[in-house]
């Protein structure tokens, strides 16, 4: 694999697996180019809730907007620049505010091979 750079307008987005909401995920790296991790953008609209018990571990830097990410251990809110790490394992719930929000994120392993 090469050194490359990458902007929100190379992810294709998807809605994420197994939800009904305004969330997308556009991986720019994966298992399908050689990578050994996954690395991407999430889109999520205003208001949106979404519900995961991680099959990874996952790390999310908030671009634009803010999110609350709920666990067992409490609830934090992060908003642009800062960093959310999620370990496998964990049930979050991960919750958008009325302006919505664009994050990238990096999982270990492969979050599609790990759903399938």
């Amino acid at each position: 694999m090469i050194v490359r750079k990458f902007a929100i307008a190379d992810a294709a987005f998807e809605r994420s697996p197994g939800q009904n909401g305004d969330v997308f995920a556009g991986n720019v790296i994966d298992q399908r180019g050689g990578g050994p991790i996954t690395i991407g953008y999430g889109r999520y609209g205003p208001d949106q809730s979404l519900e995961e018990t991680l099959a990874v571990d996952d790390v999310m830097l908030i671009l634009e907007g803010k999110v609350s990410v709920e666990s067992r251990a409490g609830s934090i809110t992060a908003g642009p620049g800062e960093i959310v790490y999620m370990p496998k394992g964990e049930t979050v719930i991960i919750r958008s505010h009325a302006e919505g929000a664009v994050t990238a994120y990096v999982t270990y392993p492969h979050w599609q091979e790990a759903r399938d």
